[in-house]
């Protein structure tokens, strides 16, 4: 692992993010896959099981029975050839889904999600579909993550025939990440100054983009090695509005949630620092916009990056 490898592979999104675009457009990324599924089970770790629980939502709410399953459970739901197994590894080769995995290959048609085709995930696969990420030199799942997002939603939109503009919003991600970076000198010092606190950070978001709290918290625990946990806002008031009470609290808030004003109200009673990404709350110590961020799906694929570029900073100047 590299910070200055990972800032790198940051700053190489859009790119690669256009070149996603590209072979969406060019068709065959999703070639094969049923659309007959009863249900679907997602299998990952990490970053994998984040983004996971996104799609399952999605298609739980379109009425089709999914789940995204830790990939080290020891059950979960049983073979059977109208299940679809979506086993997500970035690598090809974390063990957990490779252990998962094993249990459904032959009596379930099994799609392998990875950015290195011909890793041991796409062995015994009836598909594979591959992230188009490019290498991650830096050593940590950024671009593979935003791009098996865009790859589940692919595949929700495919199993729910909702005809959603995949490439289109890929595109409008590409520039929202691009926005980000290229104005990264107007906000990242400030984001610094927030989030920059003796106790850590916080992560908060609404449930349909609680991959989004996930990925950030990760990200500060996983560089710069900072003490760092996700929440989903509703739950927030019920688990870790304790913290507040006697923490030096920061929190990074992607605003979304009818449960927003809920949070913001303890928040601000205990003179919390907030930082929003996406959206204006009212007692927030700074806010960070972005080209597109009115599109709850582009919001998805994009705010991430704020945390990401955070953490680099917080992780270069750990190296120095």
């Amino acid at each position: 692992m590299d910070a200055g490898r990972y800032l790198a592979d940051l700053e190489a999104k859009p790119e690669a993010l256009a070149a996603l675009a590209d072979a969406w457009e060019a068709g065959g990324l999703l070639s094969g896959v049923p659309v007959d599924a009863r249900r679907v089970v997602f299998l990952g770790m990490g970053s994998s099981r984040y983004a996971a629980g996104v799609a399952a939502l999605r298609l739980r709410a379109a009425g089709i029975d999914a789940v995204a399953e830790y990939a080290s459970a020891d059950v979960g739901y049983p073979a059977d050839p109208a299940t679809l197994v979506v086993a997500i590894s970035a690598s090809g080769g974390s063990r957990e889904t490779l252990d998962a995995v094993a249990r459904y290959r032959g009596r379930s048609r099994v799609v392998a999600l990875t950015n290195k085709p011909g890793s041991a995930v796409t062995e015994g696969a009836d598909f594979v579909v591959p992230m188009v990420a490019g290498e991650e030199a830096g050593g940590v799942a950024c671009r593979t993550f935003q791009h098996t997002l865009v790859l589940l939603l692919g595949l929700v939109d495919r199993l729910t025939g909702a005809g959603a503009d995949i490439s289109g919003l890929v595109r409008r991600a590409a520039e929202g990440s691009a926005d980000l970076l290229d104005r990264r000198a107007e906000w990242l010092d400030q984001a610094i100054s927030v989030l920059d606190g003796p106790h850590g950070v916080y992560t908060i978001a609404p449930a349909g983009r609680l991959s989004s709290a996930q990925q950030s918290a990760l990200m500060f625990r996983e560089g710069p090695r900072r003490q760092a946990d996700a929440c989903e806002t509703g739950d927030w008031s019920h688990v870790d509005v304790y913290l507040t009470k006697t923490y030096d609290y920061r929190a990074l808030v992607f605003p979304g949630s009818r449960y927003d004003e809920q949070a913001m109200e303890w928040i601000r009673q205990r003179n919390s620092a907030v930082l929003t990404v996406g959206g204006e709350l009212d007692g927030q110590a700074a806010s960070i916009r972005y080209r597109h961020d009115d599109d709850p799906d582009v919001a998805l694929l994009t705010e991430t990056l704020v945390a990401e570029l955070v953490a680099a900073s917080f992780w270069i100047k750990n190296a120095q």
